[in-house]
Parts: C-alpha cells; sequence; structure tokens
C-alpha cells in the first residue's frame, strides 16, 4: 500500500504550499483506517522540506515520481521516501531514502547497531544504512516484478538534523555504507548529486504503479528454510529489532561467563520473527563453536524441524541440537555457551512425565547456561501449567544472578504483516480493548462459515498446491480415535460433518504429513508453527452471550491436560480459577487463530457465536466500496434503474450485474440468474439471456472502456474473438490493475493447421490504452486453458 504518490513537481508544490503533511495524513486516514500521531506529523513536515530541498536539483527532472510511505508486502515495515525514474542508461531505478531526525550516534561494538535518542532515552538501534539496504531488499525479495522487469533499487539514509558525520560514517559500519550511503546535513548538495546520478529521466512508465502492484510471492515458512539456514545461508532478512536482538544476543554470548551469567528477554507476538531469530542464533552460535541448543516446551516444532533436517546431518548431532525444557534436570552449571528458549511461555514449573522432576524449569535453563535466551509471548500461555512471564523469568535469573536484558519485537511477518488484524482479534476474543473494532482496510482473508463441511472443502482446496493449510480446533471432544482407529471424533450431525483429531501414527509430525489435511489439529500440535491457511472450529468452552465472550473450561474434553487441575482449583478457589481458565481459552483460539499467514476461517458450533464473527465480516464488506448506492437506488455511476432479484422477471426488461472479480471459468445461466441485483437496459438494447453488466476498473483499455465505467457484455460468446474485446482468465495471468486471473483486452491469435484443423498457436491479449505501464499478455502454453468469460458489447 502506498500513501502519496506524485511527480517531484507536484510534491515540491505541496510542500510549498504547506499541505504535503495534512495530505499524508488525511490518506494515512482513508487508507489505513488510522489518526496520525502528532509527531508523526511533525515529522513528515519537517523531513519532507528537507527533502524537497534536496529534489531543486535542476538534474533530477520535474517528472520524477515521488512515493511516500510505502508499505513493504507482507510485512508492516513502511518506506519513508522513493523516488523513481530512468538512469542515463535509461533504466527503470527506485531510490529508497531512509529519512531520520537524529542529532547524534554513537558507535557500538555491535554490526550495524548504533545508539541515539529515541523516545526520550539513549538506545540502540539499526544504522540507518543497514535500515534503508534492508527495506530494499526485502522489497526486491517479495516483489517479482521488481526482479523481472529489472527495476533498480538504490537505497541511502539522510540524516538531515545531523552536523558531524564521524559516528555515523564509522569504519566499522562500512560494509552497510558501501550499499546504503549515508548523508547528514552538510551533506545536502551531496544528496542532490547522488539522487540527480540515478535519476537521469523522468518516470515514464509508471515505476512505483508496477512496485506497488506488482506479483508478490508468498512468504517463506522458517520450517521449509530450516535445512538452508542449518548450512549457513541467510533464508530470512532480519529487519528493525530482529537485527537488534541478534546483534545483542551475539554480543551478549561473547561477554557472558561463568562468573558473568547473562539472562535476554525477547519478547513477541505472533508473527513477529521469535523462532526465526532464534534459528538463525543457534546457526550462527554454533559456527562459532559454542556450545547451543534450541529448547521448547512444545514438542511438534521441535519433531517438525528435526524430519525437515533428516539427511542433512546425523540424527545424533540434529537431536543434540533441539531438546525439550525438561532436560536440564540435572545438567551441571554453565555446561552450555548458549540455550535458547522458544515459546517460552510455555515452560513449567517441573519436568518429568509425572511433573515431579526439579525445581524450575526457567531456573535450571538459567544454571545450565552462561547465556540464556528466552523468546515469549505471555498472550499465548495455554495451560494452566504454564509458568514462562517476564516476571517469573526476573525472579529466576536474580536467584542464579544473572543480568537481565530485555527487547522487544515488532516487526509483523504473518497474517499478511497485518498489525490490524492481530489488535482486532485481540479485541474481538476481548482480550483486551484495542482501536481496531473492524476488520475495514486489513489485508488478511477472514471468512466465518456456516457449515464445517464447506470450511473443510475450502482448506482441503487452499491446500492443495503447497500443502500448507490445515484444520484446527479448541479441545473440546474426546479423542476416541486414539484407541478406536475407526472412530470418529468431532462429530457435527446437522452438518453431516465428522472428522478425527490428527493421528497417532503422525504424532507432532501432523503439521507437515503429507495426508493429515483430512484430520483436525489442537493447540498442542500447532503452536510454533505456521500454515498459509488455517481453519478453526470454536467449540462450547467459548461462546458469546449478549455480545459478551463467556468461556467454561468444563466443556474441555477430559484428555485435554492444558485445563488439568481445573476442577480441584475451582473448588479451592472458584475467582481465580475462573480467571486463570479465561485466560487459558481466550488465548488458546488467539495461538489458533493465528497460525495462518494468509488467512483464517472459522467455524463455531454455537450459532451466537457464529453471528458474532459474522457480524465483523458483514462489517467489513459494509466498510469496502459499494456498487450499489444505498439512498437513490442506483448503481454508484450507472444511472439505471436497479431492482433486486425478487423484483424482476429476469431477462424481461433487465439483465443482471455481475462482478467480473469472483468469475471463475465460464459463467452458467444459473449464476447469471442467480445474480442480486439487475438493472433495466435503455429501450433501444435488446435484452436476452447471455447480457450480463459489470464494472471494468483499471487503465489498460482507456481508449476503449474508461476506469470505472459500466460495460454491457455477452457471456460465453461463440464463434471468433479475433479483433474483439473480451474477458479472459487463466491461470497465468496476472492482471496489473487488480492482480486476478481475468482480464479484459483485445483478443489475438495466431493459428497453425495441425492434422486438418486449424489450432491456436499464441495467444496475445492487448490492453488499449494511453498510461504508462501497461504491456502484452502473451500466452503460449496451456492455451486449452483460457476460458472466454464474456465479449464487451458497448459502455454503458
Amino acid at each position: 500500500m502506498l500513501v502519496y504518490n506524485a511527480t517531484k513537481q507536484q510534491f515540491i508544490d505541496d510542500v510549498r504550499a504547506n499541505i504535503i503533511a495534512d495530505a499524508i495524513q488525511n490518506e494515512v486516514a482513508r487508507k489505513l483506517n488510522r489518526n496520525s500521531p502528532r509527531n508523526e506529523v511533525k515529522s513528515w513536515e519537517c523531513s519532507l522540506r528537507f527533502m524537497m530541498s534536496a529534489l531543486l536539483e535542476e538534474g533530477i527532472p520535474a517528472s520524477a515520481g515521488v512515493a511516500i510511505e510505502y508499505n513493504i508486502p507482507l510485512t508492516n515495515r513502511r518506506v519513508d521516501f522513493i523516488l523513481t525514474g530512468k538512469n542515463h542508461q535509461r533504466d527503470d531505478v527506485a531510490v529508497i531514502v531512509e529519512l531520520k531526525q537524529w542529532q547524534f550516534v554513537e558507535v557500538t561494538k555491535k554490526d550495524a547497531i548504533v545508539r541515539t535518542q529515541l523516545g526520550g532515552s539513549v538506545r540502540e538501534t539499526n544504522h540507518p544504512s543497514y535500515q534503508a539496504w534492508s527495506y530494499s531488499a526485502l522489497i526486491a525479495d517479495y516483489n517479482e516484478t521488481v526482479r523481472s522487469e529489472s527495476i533498480s533499487l538504490v537505497p541511502c539514509a539522510y540524516l538531515h538534523n545531523m552536523k558531524q558525520a564521524d559516528e555515523i560514517n564509522d569504519p566499522c559500519y562500512e560494509p552497510h555504507t558501501s550499499l546504503a550511503p549515508v548523508f547528514i546535513s552538510p551533506d545536502a548538495l551531496k544528496l542532490s548529486e547522488f539522487l540527480s546520478k540515478h535519476i537521469k529521466y523522468g518516470d515514464s512508465n509508471g515505476i512505483m504503479y508496477r512496485i506497488e502492484h506488482g506479483v508478490i510471492k508468498p512468504s517463506k515458512n522458517l520450517a521449509d528454510a530450516l535445512a538452508s539456514m542449518m548450512q549457513g545461508n541467510a533464508e530470512f532478512l532480519m529487519i528493525d529489532e530482529q537485527k537488534l536482538v541478534y546483534e545483542t544476543a551475539i554480543d551478549l554470548a561473547h561477554r557472558a561467563g561463568s562468573e558473568n551469567k547473562k539472562c535476554l528477554i525477547v519478547k513477541g507476538g505472533p508473527g513477529t520473527g521469535k523462532s526465526v531469530v532464534a534459528i538463525n542464533l543457534l546457526v550462527e552460535l554454533t559456527k562459532r563453536e559454542m556450545m547451543t541448543q534450541y529448547v521448547s516446551r512444545n514438542s511438534a516444532p521441535r519433531e517438525v524441524f528435526k524430519k525437515k533436517l533428516t539427511g542433512t546431518s546425523k540424527k545424533t548431532h540434529i537431536d543434540n541440537l533441539f531438546k525439550g525444557s525438561g532436560s536440564y534436570v540435572n545438567a551441571k552449571p554453565d555446561t552450555f555457551h548458549v540455550l535458547i528458549v522458544d515459546e517460552a511461555h510455555r515452560l513449567n514449573e517441573k519436568s518429568g512425565m509425572y511433573q515431579n522432576l526439579g525445581e524450575s524449569q526457567i531456573k535450571e535453563v538459567i544454571t545450565a547456561s552462561r547465556l540464556s535466551i528466552f523468546f515469549i509471548d505471555e498472550a499465548q500461555r495455554v495451560t494452566l501449567k504454564d509458568v514462562g512471564t517476564v516476571e517469573e523469568i526476573r525472579r529466576r535469573a536474580a536467584e542464579c544472578g544473572a543480568d537481565v536484558q530485555e527487547l522487544e519485537l515488532a516487526s509483523q511477518f504473518r497474517c499478511n504483516g497485518s498489525d490490524g488484524y492481530l489488535a482486532w482479534l485481540d479485541n474481538a476474543l476481548q482480550i483486551r480493548t484495542t482501536t481496531n473494532i473492524d476488520l475495514s482496510d486489513i489485508d488478511y482473508e477472514f471468512q466465518v462459515f456456516d457449515d464445517p463441511s464447506a470450511m473443510r472443502r475450502a482448506i482441503i482446496e487452499k491446500n492443495r498446491k503447497t500443502n500448507k493449510a490445515r484444520m484446527v480446533a479448541g479441545y473440546c471432544w474426546p479423542w476416541a480415535s486414539k484407541k478406536d482407529k475407526h472412530a470418529m471424533d468431532i462429530v457435527l450431525p446437522e452438518h453431516g460433518f465428522e472428522a478425527q483429531w490428527n493421528l497417532d501414527d503422525d504424532g507432532m509430525l501432523w503439521a507437515i504429513a503429507e495426508d493429515s489435511v483430512d484430520q483436525i489439529g489442537c493447540i498442542h500440535t500447532c503452536q510454533g508453527l505456521e500454515f498459509d491457511y488455517v481453519g478453526v472450529i470454536i467449540g462450547e468452552d467459548f461462546v458469546i452471550r449478549g455480545g459478551r465472550v463467556v468461556t467454561d473450561a468444563g466443556k474441555r474434553a477430559e484428555q485435554d491436560r492444558s485445563v488439568r487441575g481445573y476442577k480441584k482449583m475451582f473448588k479451592e478457589q472458584p475467582e481465580n480459577a475462573r480467571v486463570l481458565a479465561d485466560q487459558i481459552i481466550k488465548n488458546t483460539y488467539r495461538t489458533l487463530m493465528t497460525r495462518g499467514q494468509k488467512g483464517c476461517y472459522v467455524y463455531a458450533t454455537d450459532l451466537e457465536t457464529r453471528e458474532y464473527f459474522s457480524a465483523f465480516v458483514r462489517l467489513q464488506e459494509a466498510t469496502e466500496p459499494l456498487d450499489v448506492a444505498e439512498d437513490t437506488g442506483t448503481l454508484d455511476d450507472l444511472h439505471l434503474p436497479i431492482m433486486t432479484r425478487d423484483e424482476v422477471v429476469p431477462f424481461e426488461r433487465h439483465v443482471p450485474v455481475y462482478d467480473l472479480s469472483i468469475a471463475a471459468g465460464e459463467f452458467g445461466e444459473m449464476q447469471i440468474a442467480n445474480a442480486e441485483y439487475w438493472v433495466e437496459l435503455p429501450d433501444f438494447m435488446r435484452v436476452s439471456p447471455d447480457l450480463f453488466v459489470s464494472r471494468v476498473v483499471g487503465e489498460s483499455m482507456n481508449r476503449r472502456i474508461p476506469n470505472g465505467a459500466w460495460c454491457l457484455f455477452r457471456a460465453n460468446p461463440g464463434g471468433t474473438r479475433q479483433g474483439k474485446v473480451v474477458v479472459v482468465q487463466h491461470r497465468a495471468i496476472e492482471d496489473p490493475d487488480h492482480g486476478g486471473s481475468f482480464t479484459i483486452k483485445l483478443y489475438q491469435s495466431e493459428k497453425i493447421e495441425e492434422y486438418g484443423e486449424l489450432m491456436n498457436k499464441r495467444i496475445v491479449l492487448k490492453p488499449q490504452t494511453n498510461a504508462f505501464g501497461y504491456k502484452d499478455i502473451v500466452l503460449e502454453e496451456e492455451l486449452d486453458d483460457l476460458k472466454v468469460i464474456g465479449e464487451f458489447l458497448s459502455v454503458l
């Protein structure tokens, strides 16, 4: 998403007119659905004036593009300023500028880390050159259009308030400043020269538009990348707080000793990269010949990681890298250089099958290592025996004489990089009150199903390509299939739905087993792992009554160990038992509903609960741009009478309005006839059952069809398509206007004769536009899969 986009000249005019901050603030409110803090507005007012001065250089063309606050795909990080155009060789270039208002920095011994004034105190943070470079590398990594169309990304940093450059350009930072030069206040003219060197000609073909609407490749899955990471390959680029945590841990590892114990607590919510940083540290510290182990209470991620590493090293070596949290009961002090505890919120007080060994898993980890690192999210404590809290780690560290340092991860990589979804989820589950009271402007697929069988079909379909979609549920059904392989566990007879919990044969490898998509996972087999899509069945332990969440641990299956001991606790301390159980149940569903990187599907067994979540989806749809104007009875910008399906005689005087974005293959007669809205055509137009109306969005056909125009189409046209404007669909199409697999273009085909018949050899779908950035779509393979959905007849 892009907040502000203009030419250099428009940008300069906006700054001179003192409206640039207001323009950005309005767009942030409109596109991001949030208010801008006063300090953020002041930073725009200040920094963008300095950028305007840098752009006054005559060598930078007035038609160069300026983009402000560009959101990096699949993350919650934003680029401050981008200048686009062409270099001396007329190659496409985007210069990425990281803007800082810092007045000083202090040099540290950590790679790419400086100290400066932030938030009222002097703190460590990324060197701006590393930040600019890492953002450009992320864009190049995620955006296939940048790579395939050879758009050069040139990063730099501008610290316009800094007067002295010795520290920011210290030789220790040269590996980063060589990749992204840093400019300070006295370097204003040098920055102008730098920009004019890379932007010689204007942006004549929509470079920023192509970047913003580029093809985004899926984000990586940690388990899939593990083997490559263990071989020393940098599969995940660490940005912002991740880099700070990583370098701090490396530094502490070298400084820690038997008489100088260190403890690092790293807080972070779902998808902030806790496990990625943990594995990167395991790799690097092992490479530095420090005895290091990855530790987790939950065995599912460990077993998945081990499975992914099978064949890359000896089993004993792999097993020695990944350990359970109960492995250190009898460990001697300082046996290990570093112990890295992932999912530290899941640690128990005692160890062993009967929870009767040792004193404290937290204390045992700290005692056994010179440096202990705890990655923690207290909102993911999901059993009554989970004792992993920041306060408990601090207390145990003090007992062991370990110095404690705390850091926090904020960069979001799961849930499509959407902080908004996570904040909305906390609000919806009534874990905490947030300002995200709905799903509007949240780029994440959230659906509520009335039928669990339909949700299962959707998950199975999502799973076909990558084996990364699974169904999970609250532990409200007994595990009957554990003893009887033919028994069904989760049975919902009113929907004809039945399924088994994850098979005992797969154990903790259920998340990656080839044929496990039909089974249902629980919190114990998915926490610490991630999928592309997750389908969540909410049981009777979590229901909505009168708009309030009501939890009931008594609805959990007896085999569920997460609330074991609840009944005894309830007799002794009923109020405390209710509070703890309420927290555990809410945290469980929060964890389950954040396992999907791209989407979350939900079915609740309770009708009122289902309606509660469905209302959020309906509200989201209601706040999106509507094709139908509520008060005028006409389609937006289509001044023809509109009626609903029940108010018309189909195809007598009215034709249906259809949304092309949901077209799949050819239209069927029933598909069209069941459209919700119908419009009455003018008298001179003859109505027939194959006609429909739809809106065309985009500039690719603006010589024939204006952007946003309502048009009349003929469905599934017969005969030749040569030279006609048609709507087509093909899996290889990625339309630049909306990213879908369908497009409206001028159809041209080249044919050859085979066995006495003319066959398509090549199909070219040609834009007809005066806008930049549009190219022919050429199809030469799988031509039989091309579906002609409709033929364009006229603009209405």
